[in-house]
């Protein structure tokens, strides 16, 4: 069993709403691009577009993928013994890791496990990204346990993808 003081965050992608303009999307991208490239920080033109799609109003039609990360979330909640939980975005979507991390600590969290949506290694948010903001938040935080519950065992993940297609044989 889980104990109080112990959070857990379920982080995914993140999806672009249907209804956001594409070209503040272009402009969001290039810009990051752009600055990753050239190892600097978050412009404040980047920061802008970064919080204005990731605040943008969305529904089940818009944004698919948060509705289906909340149901996952939803069906994962019961099953955590009353640890706090929270929903975390690498990009697109709100929270951030760093919010939800933050938001788990001010309501007592002393030991935090994030957990990805991400299953297979070589993805950048995976493997890198997520690995970056936990260790600034380690920096940050140095009285709070962090862990990232990745990699994967490939062997587990494949014998749950195994069982869901019996379910459709």
């Amino acid at each position: 069993m889980l104990e109080d003081n112990k959070g857990i965050i379920l982080v995914g992608h993140g999806g672009i709403p249907k209804d956001y303009p594409g070209d503040l999307v272009t402009k969001l991208k290039r810009l990051e691009a752009q600055r990753r490239a050239a190892g600097q920080p978050m412009s404040a033109e980047e920061l802008e577009l970064d919080t204005k799609i990731r605040t943008w109003p969305r529904t089940p039609e818009t944004d698919p993928y948060q509705a289906g990360l909340e149901a996952l979330a939803s069906n994962m909640r019961p099953l955590l013994h009353g640890a706090l939980f929270a929903i975390a975005y690498n990009e697109f979507c709100g929270p951030t890791l760093q919010e939800a991390v933050e938001d788990l600590i001010k309501q007592g969290a002393k030991s935090i496990t994030v957990v990805s949506t991400m299953f297979t290694p070589g993805g950048s948010h995976s493997e890198y990204e997520i690995p970056e903001v936990m260790q600034e938040l380690r920096h940050k935080h140095p009285d709070i346990v962090l862990h990232y519950a990745w990699p994967y065992d490939l062997s587990q993940v494949s014998t749950m993808l195994v069982e869901h297609i019996a379910t459709f044989s």
